[in-house]
């Protein structure tokens, strides 16, 4: 599993976030998305991440500009992570 931040220029509230999280869900396969107007990025949980020039053209019609893109691997934690010993 990946985790994307993008960096987003133009989210102003709640209402862009939600258009920013459409735009992403309607163009990416992807596990979770949230978006963030106070951040100014969308993080995005995937299986295999996502290709940085596919998401910049996503945005382009949208009036929303994609200031940065930054990949990692993720790992879900669930309730009793901490539990678990490092291998």
């Amino acid at each position: 599993m990946k985790k994307t931040v993008i960096g987003i220029d133009g989210m102003m509230c709640g209402m862009c976030e939600a258009h920013v999280s459409d735009v992403i869900r309607k163009n990416f396969e992807v596990k979770k998305v949230t978006a963030s107007h106070g951040k100014g990025v969308a993080e995005v949980i995937s299986e295999n991440g996502l290709d940085e020039e596919k998401v910049k053209s996503a945005f382009e019609p949208t009036g929303y500009r994609v200031l940065s893109f930054s990949e990692e691997e993720y790992e879900k934690k669930g309730l009793f992570s901490f539990l678990k010993k490092n291998k």
